[in-house]
C-alpha cells in the first residue's frame, strides 16, 4: 500500500499551486472545476511519485494555524542533502516566507528546516 495523494484547502489556489511548482518543482495538472459547486483543484506532482491535491471551494472555513493543534501538522520534502535544505531555506527566506525553525538537526536525527508558506501552512524540508 502507498498513500496516493494528500490534500490541502487554500484560498488562493493559482498562488500555492505557483509555489509548489516553482519552489519543490512539482508539475500541475490542468485543473478540475464543478461548476455546479464552486469546488476547483490542481493535482501537483512530483519526480517520486507523490501527489499533492491542492482544493478550494466557496464556503470553506480557515482555521489558525498560527499554534499548535489536532490534525495534520505539515507536509515533508525531501532534498537529499543537507546542503540542498540550506539552499531552498535561505530562498524562501529571501523571498519573503517565514522560517518558523532551522536549519536544525532534530532530537530524531532529521536535518530540517520548517518554514510557514501558503496561507500559514508548514511546510518541512529535510534531508
Amino acid at each position: 500500500m502507498r498513500i496516493e495523494h494528500i490534500a490541502m484547502y487554500v484560498s488562493d489556489l493559482e498562488a500555492a499551486r505557483d509555489f509548489f511548482v516553482k519552489h519543490l518543482g512539482g508539475r500541475s495538472n490542468d485543473g478540475y472545476h464543478n461548476m455546479n459547486t464552486g469546488f476547483r483543484s490542481y493535482f501537483i506532482s512530483f519526480d517520486d511519485g507523490a501527489r499533492l491535491e491542492l482544493m478550494n471551494k466557496p464556503g470553506v472555513a480557515d482555521t489558525d494555524k498560527s499554534s499548535e493543534h489536532m490534525g495534520y501538522a505539515h507536509i515533508a520534502f525531501s532534498m537529499g542533502s543537507r546542503e540542498k535544505v540550506d539552499e531552498l531555506t535561505e530562498k524562501l527566506r529571501g523571498a519573503g516566507y517565514e522560517v518558523k525553525s532551522g536549519p536544525r538537526t532534530t532530537g530524531d536525527g532529521y536535518y530540517e528546516s520548517c518554514i510557514a508558506v501558503i496561507e500559514g501552512n508548514i511546510i518541512e524540508i529535510t534531508d
